[in-house]
């Protein structure tokens, strides 16, 4: 580090941690959004830094991913099988393609 300045790797790790925290506060059974997470995240108006940081997680990850749904409560990553899947084993149902929020969303 120079003069106090944090290097871009580190404000970058921060900014994961931040939103790995966020998401694994998401209980059973609830769905939150990218914006939704990026706002508790202390990142207002960067949902989509959201969802870039979760698609990168490892496969093997044990941070809940999968409760995080776009702002209508669709599944937008490639993983929309799995996601259903794993949503639906805790109760979270879709119709027509969509999450209800009203009744399966987050009260953070």
């Amino acid at each position: 580090m120079v003069s106090g300045k944090s290097r871009p790797a580190d404000v970058h790790k921060k900014l994961r941690e931040r939103v790995y925290q966020v998401v694994n506060q998401i209980p059973r059974g609830k769905v939150a959004s990218y914006g939704q997470i990026a706002q508790l995240a202390e990142l207002p108006g960067h949902a989509r830094l959201v969802g870039r940081i979760l698609s990168q997680l490892p496969a093997d990850t044990k941070l809940p991913w999968h409760r995080v749904v776009n702002s209508q409560g669709k599944i937008t990553n490639p993983g929309r099988v799995r996601q259903e899947a794993r949503l639906a084993e805790e109760g979270v149902n879709l119709l027509n393609g969509r999450v209800s929020l009203k009744l399966f969303g987050w009260d953070a």
